[in-house]
């Protein structure tokens, strides 16, 4: 396979053991549990390519550094994510430019209330064979078959067209008919909501909900930030992109992730984590009891872990720790909490419960 324009080593296969130390070096320190040579050298490499792909990024989204971090950290964990943010803070452009950046096929879909399922996973069209005369049925597909998939403002279709994603985005597959389809990989979904503009919208059901790795929020940019945006958007600023990576270069980089080793402690920091959400659990702090209606399932824990092992490898480790799990705490609990009405009342939203949790469950190790 030709390797893409500028993408590291790792894009292609994953590297040998690197050659032994020099004498005059002090011997690397042996790789955790789990972890070979070549998969300490692959680990570099993805932190290489990283770094790459957030300069390149940085070229055409002005800060959201946060959100870079997560939209990345999701892809290399084959999850999906649903953007949250008022219109205008770039969020359609940042997916298209990760989709250049990747060299990853990119569809967008506008979600409107009058948008049929069978608009964004395709549908059987009767053709005619002008020299026989004979009649059948051939599937179009739908722009639901594509690496990445941006379906913009969900919340404004119905449920029914909501939930033509939902096979999609957990089995990687579309059943049209009589027949199934497997989605072109890797396969992303990113998802915007407008989080003020509630009338005429169609909320997410918790089970769709859940099937989204990450809630990441979109927030305003700093005075800084927004002066430089409008230095570029008023004049003829146009960056120029390098292709890093390409799609078979990314699978190989999830295989890297799942690799990943991981402490006992850990696990059950996630674990109790997560079931500390739970009204009802034993040993649950009462303020959960009290200002939660409905807690984060076992998905909830898969995906800590994972992006856990994602952000430890972006970040050039090879082993996770709990303030990884700390740091995707927020994006991948917060739409999994459905709080009280007396909470709503105070006040007190997910993200306020979710820090108040992360002060009260005991982390046994740093």
């Amino acid at each position: 396979m030709p390797q893409p324009m500028g993408a590291p080593p790792v894009a292609t296969s994953i590297p040998s053991v690197p050659p032994p130390t020099p004498r005059a070096t002090p011997p690397a320190p042996p790789p955790p549990p789990g972890a070979s040579g070549g998969d300490l050298h692959a680990v570099e490499q993805l932190n290489k390519a990283y770094r790459l792909m957030a300069d390149q990024l940085a070229k055409v989204i002005v800060g959201q550094h946060e959100v870079i971090e997560q939209v990345l950290t999701a892809m290399f964990c084959q999850g999906h994510i649903l953007l949250v943010g008022v219109p205008g803070l770039a969020k359609t452009l940042l997916v298209k430019t990760i989709s250049e950046v990747l060299s990853l096929q990119f569809k967008r879909v506008q979600f409107t209330p009058d948008l049929m399922p069978s608009d964004i996973t395709g549908t059987d069209v009767l053709e005619e064979d002008r020299t026989t005369g004979k009649r059948a049925f051939r599937y179009v597909k739908g722009p639901i078959f594509a690496n990445m998939l941006l379906a913009d403002e969900i919340n404004r279709t119905p449920p029914k067209t909501q939930a033509a994603l939902l096979e999609a985005m957990q089995e990687h597959r579309v059943t049209a008919g009589e027949h199934t389809y497997d989605l072109p990989e890797p396969f992303f979904v990113l998802a915007t909501q407008n989080p003020i503009e509630q009338e005429g919208t169609y909320p997410l059901p918790e089970a769709q909900l859940d099937r989204f790795m990450f809630m990441t929020i979109v927030r305003y940019p700093s005075p800084e930030e927004e002066t430089k945006i409008m230095k570029q958007a008023t004049t003829h600023y146009k960056a120029e992109m390098r292709r890093l990576l390409d799609a078979n270069a990314i699978l190989k980089l999830q295989e890297i992730v799942r690799r990943v080793p991981v402490a006992e402690h850990v696990f059950s920091y996630a674990r109790d984590l997560v079931r500390a959400t739970r009204p009802g659990e034993q040993g649950v702090p009462a303020f959960i009891n009290e200002l939660v209606q409905w807690g984060a399932g076992p998905r909830a824990s898969i995906y800590l872990i994972l992006a856990g092992k994602a952000r430890a490898i972006l970040n050039g480790r090879v082993h996770v720790t709990t303030e990884d799990i700390v740091a995707m705490a927020h994006p991948i609990l917060r739409h999994r909490l459905l709080p009280t009405f007396s909470a709503e009342a105070a006040g007190m939203n997910s993200d306020k419960i979710i820090d108040r949790l992360l002060t009260e469950i005991p982390r046994t190790k740093a």
